[in-house]
């Protein structure tokens, strides 16, 4: 097959919002979810100085952090942050269903990344984006590949759905046993039931996170596992523990040694013996933490009032959890199959 350069399928949608584009949908960075191929998030009536513009069918690409693997189709007209790429498909060249695939692809968020400039908040232009070179079959392969792609998609989007309804299940079970935590008035500060373990986390960079490994580590993005990593020395071993996103404020309970991902990780270690780690992740994630963008929100979650119920309470929630999580796992199972299915695809056709 040919070898093509992303510049000659596609091109930067550079065209700005009539007046303040109001009305119109926006999208921000916090939108655009790791490895989602359709955008499912956006605001309606927002309050911003967003001018981009994008159409239905447009690929909005995260160029700020493109390690976040951010990268959606539109299905409607709107209007985007600044730190997004508006990609469109050059009309007869491409099969435009086609090239959300191409894009959404490990390989070509390593190609940003590598051409990212910048320290604390890197970039990637459109300049060096197009560059990005894959094969491409012919038109009638392309045809088939798209159909196929987005068939596994719609696939994946219906496992993840049950995984949300497994969670919504779990949550309201929690809010019937204990009742709402943003309803209520706790009689215990942090650090009588939690203490802060970064500090016995060992940290790994970016740059040494494998496909495959012995441990996994955790760092503050939404997938949970982001890498591994074979070494023993310096494995955090007292688990179960839960994780903090101080940028995202994503939340996560590991249950198995672990190393730490680099940066914005905050460990959490429940200290006491009459309250569950089941019970406190659900606490937390049921809590009013305030969002105000990349900036910290570990101080916040220090400021939280906890309450301890009774053991009995506690070992009816982890039950239900158990139970829903033995669900969960053998859709996750699936979820995963299919996810490999489609990287495999992508591989033999683009790489």
């Amino acid at each position: 097959m040919p070898k093509m350069k992303l510049g000659d399928v596609a091109i930067e949608f550079k065209d700005k919002c009539n007046g303040n584009g109001a009305g119109l949908p926006s999208v921000g960075l916090e939108h655009l979810v790791p490895g989602e191929v359709r955008l499912s998030n956006w605001e309606d009536n927002a309050q911003n100085t967003f001018t981009k513009l994008f159409k239905k069918g447009h690929i909005l690409f995260g160029r700020r952090r493109a390690y976040q693997k951010k990268a959606s189709v539109a299905e409607f007209e709107g209007k985007c942050s600044g730190d997004i790429t508006v990609i469109e498909a050059k009309e007869g060249v491409i099969n435009k269903d086609l090239l959300p695939f191409i894009i959404q692809n490990d390989e070509f968020f390593d190609f940003a990344v590598s051409k990212s400039a910048g320290s604390l908040s890197p970039r990637v232009k459109w300049s060096h984006l197009k560059e990005y070179e894959f094969a491409l079959p012919d038109r009638e392969e392309q045809d088939k590949l798209a159909e196929l792609l987005w068939a596994i998609e719609e696939n994946i989007e219906a496992y993840n759905k049950l995984i949300s309804y497994t969670d919504e299940l779990i949550i309201a079970q929690f809010i019937e046993i204990f009742g709402n935590p943003v309803e209520l008035i706790g009689n215990y500060e942090f650090k009588d039931v939690l203490e802060d373990q970064t500090r016995l986390g060992t940290k790994i960079k970016k740059g040494d996170y494998k496909l495959q490994g012995k441990y996994p580590i955790i760092d503050q993005s939404q997938e949970f596992i982001s890498g591994y990593i074979d070494n023993d020395d310096g494995v955090y071993e007292d688990a179960p523990a839960i994780i903090f996103g101080d940028h995202t404020r994503y939340l996560k309970l590991v249950k198995e040694p672990f190393y730490l991902g680099a940066d914005g990780v905050k460990l959490l270690k429940v200290i006491d013996d009459e309250i569950d780690t089941e019970y406190m992740y659900y606490y937390l994630m049921l809590s009013h933490i305030p969002d105000t963008g990349y900036n910290r929100h570990f101080k916040y979650v220090k400021e939280l009032k906890f309450l301890k119920p009774s053991k009995q309470k506690q070992e009816q929630f982890v039950n239900i959890v158990k139970q829903a999580e033995a669900s969960k796992e053998m859709v996750q199972k699936l979820l995963k199959d299919l996810k490999d299915t489609k990287k495999a695809i992508i591989k033999k056709y683009f790489g």
